[in-house]
């Protein structure tokens, strides 16, 4: 039986205007014209523009670092860490990203949490890290924030588990819809199976 937990962990979105996602994910908006960009730490809206749509996986960090009692970096000097110590690689105007073995080392060594690559992670290994007090970025589909019954693949999205029951898995998803599928969003267990790829990175104090 699956014990309900919760932990109360802060949100951001990979944008710095959460309430404005529904119009940068649709195009209406460019996220150039985010009137919130310079918040982000870039160094010009251009760059900004870059990263925002990419950063699902430093939001996740963002997330994790306030709820273990660490300061929180400003998102676009954080990619550029990330970058460093090789958790993205990027060509041009391609990002290969998130890299789960350097980014996890990465985080251990820069923040001293616990930070392990699970490249098979179930859902019954989610609730139980949940149970311990720590977090998971899981690989989903970005169609998670809708629940799309038909979503074009399983993964390519992270989102951050924050609690589970015997029902739903709780997430913050940093490119979720405000009032809707960003703050402790639950996603009915028997949809997860449609988003989810199975794999992630489990963070927690260290040990």
């Amino acid at each position: 039986m699956t014990t309900a937990t919760t932990h109360h962990v802060p949100y951001f979105s990979q944008w710095e205007s959460a309430s404005l996602v529904p119009e940068f994910v649709s195009g209406t908006t460019a996220a150039a014209a985010d009137p919130l960009w310079a918040s982000s730490g870039a160094d010009t809206a251009e760059e900004y523009a870059f990263w925002a749509p990419r950063m699902c996986g430093m939001a996740c960090l963002r997330m994790a670092l306030g709820y273990f009692g660490h300061p929180v970096p400003a998102s676009v000097p954080l990619v550029r860490e990330a970058l460093a110590a090789g958790a993205y690689v990027r060509d041009g105007d391609q990002v290969q990203g998130l890299i789960y073995a350097p980014f996890a080392a990465w985080v251990a060594t820069r923040w001293g949490l616990f930070a392990e690559s699970r490249p098979q992670l179930s859902v019954e290994q989610v609730d139980a890290e949940v149970a311990r007090g720590r977090l998971v970025l899981l690989s989903v589909h970005r169609s998670i924030r809708t629940l799309d019954l038909e979503p074009a693949q399983r993964g390519g999205h992270l989102v951050l588990a924050v609690g589970s029951n015997a029902n739903h898995i709780a997430i913050h998803n940093p490119s979720g819809f405000p009032e809707i599928s960003q703050q402790f969003h639950q996603v009915p267990r028997a949809d997860l199976g449609r988003f989810f790829a199975g794999r992630g990175v489990v963070l927690g104090h260290a040990q």
